[in-house]
This record gives structure tokens, C-alpha cells and sequence, in this order.
């Protein structure tokens, strides 16, 4: 196996093994609070709008300009195109949200409530797992060096951070709906079991598209932000713990930003 694949496989293993993580408190005795869970769920946006940019917007941006292009153009542009790739799966892959009285959305289905919910989260995980990919096929392939080994480690431990509570707000509702919890922790780690196949389709694009690799970073970026405005953050503020949410959200932003900087 190439090394930027290998490398991208092990960022989404460690990013889908924090999930499972997450996801065995429902082996516990007492669920976690409502309003630890939101602050949680605020930690994860603000890692994950933090990784945006520093680990994917700035660096691709600076590969842009290395290889002669306007570094705008690929930055605006793959942005956009990563929220319209989320749009258009939001709106046809049949899903529910955690938000309290969600409906479904997406094409009409007679598939049960827990499997919608799965496919929620899968689809929020999908972004993630090929953001690590690119990031780690961008450190090892990338001849201009804007990108760096450490940036993508970086990257993969922000992302491994926010997946713990995802694993939790996955796995609980399902055991306070009477799931067993051998069951409801299969489900909260199955949820991100596209992490490591989205990591190495992301390295293994990057193998093939080097001269689009300012877009697919700006497009990865898209992606998450997408996720973070339309779920995350409406979900981490939907039962008044606004507060803490925000508060979480600066937290999670100011861990991801000083990670990057350090491994970066």
C-alpha cells in the first residue's frame, strides 16, 4: 500500500476508533447530562471549523499560489462546491437529524427511524474521513511544502477529538429508546465507519489529481463547514444551553488552532 494511503487509512482508523470510544459510554452506568453532551457537541464544531481552515483553507490556498494559480480562485470555488456536494446528499439520501421532533428528510422511505439516524451521521462523517485522506495525501505528495505530516496529524487528532461526543449523541438515544447497549454501541461506532474508507478515497485522489489538490482541500473544507451550520451547532443549541455550546465552540477552536500550530 502507497504511504500516503497507509497514512490516510490510519488518520481514519484513529478518527472512527474515538467514535467507538464515544460510543462505549453507553456502557456506563448514567448517561451524561444534556448540557455536557451540547457543550460537547460545541467542542466539535468549533474543532472542526477550526481544522477548515487552518489544516485545509490556508494550506491549499498556499499551494495555489505556489503553482502559479490565484489562490481565490480554487479556495472560493472548491469551498462552494464541497457545501453543494453536501446539499445535494442532504437532500437525496434518506436521513434523520438528533435535533428533538426532527423529521425525515430526503427521498420518501418506510426505513426505521434508527436507520435514518445513522445515515445522518454517516453523512456528517463522510466529509470528515476525506478531509484526513486529502490532508495526509496532500503532506506526502504535495511538491510545493505547503502542506506538512504534522498539519495532517493535527488534523486527524482535532477530528478524533469531536468524534467522541458524536459516538455518545449516536449511541445513548438509541438505549433510552430500549436498544440494548451491546447494540446501541455497535450503531454509535458503525456511524463513522466511513471515516477510514473516506480517508483513503480522499489520499487516493490526491494521487491522481495533484493539480486539483487546492480544490479538493477547499472542497473538503466546504463539506464540513456545511455539516457544522446545518447540524452540529443547531443540534448543540436546540435544548437552551446556548451558553454552553458557544463557550464549547470557542474551546474546540482555540484547541484545534493550537494544535495545528504546534504539529503544523
Amino acid at each position: 500500500m502507497d504511504t500516503p494511503v497507509l497514512h490516510a487509512l490510519l488518520g481514519g482508523l484513529f478518527t472512527w476508533g474515538l467514535t467507538a470510544v464515544g460510543a462505549a459510554s453507553v456502557f456506563l452506568a448514567q448517561e451524561p447530562s444534556r448540557k455536557l453532551l451540547d457543550g460537547m457537541l460545541g467542542f466539535a464544531a468549533g474543532v472542526m471549523l477550526a481544522a477548515s481552515v487552518f489544516s485545509l483553507l490556508l494550506p491549499g490556498m498556499e499551494m495555489a499560489e505556489a503553482q502559479g494559480q490565484n489562490p481565490l480562485v480554487p479556495a472560493v470555488v472548491g469551498f462552494l462546491l464541497g457545501g453543494a456536494l453536501l446539499r445535494l446528499l442532504d437532500r437525496f439520501l434518506p436521513h434523520i437529524h438528533l435535533m428533538p421532533e426532527a423529521r425525515a428528510e430526503g427521498l420518501p422511505t418506510h426505513w426505521r427511524r434508527t436507520t435514518l439516524l445513522i445515515l445522518a451521521i454517516t453523512l456528517h462523517n463522510f466529509p470528515e474521513g476525506l478531509a484526513v485522506g486529502v490532508a495526509f495525501g496532500a503532506a506526502d505528495l504535495d511538491p510545493t511544502g505547503a502542506a506538512s505530516l504534522g498539519a495532517a496529524i493535527a488534523l486527524a487528532v482535532g477530528i478524533g477529538l469531536q468524534n467522541l461526543p458524536e459516538g455518545l449523541a449516536v449511541a445513548w438515544p438509541l438505549r433510552r429508546a430500549g436498544v440494548g447497549a451491546g447494540l446501541a454501541f455497535f450503531y454509535g461506532q458503525l456511524s463513522a465507519i466511513v471515516e477510514p474508507l473516506g480517508a483513503v478515497l480522499g489520499a487516493l485522489l490526491v494521487g491522481q489529481m495533484m493539480a486539483l489538490l487546492p480544490y479538493l482541500m477547499a472542497l473538503a473544507a466546504g463539506a464540513m463547514v456545511f455539516v457544522i451550520v446545518e447540524e452540529v451547532i443547531p443540534e448543540s443549541q436546540a435544548e437552551g444551553n446556548g451558553d454552553v455550546s458557544t463557550f464549547g465552540v470557542m474551546v474546540g477552536f482555540a484547541t484545534m488552532m493550537a494544535l495545528d500550530v504546534a504539529l503544523g
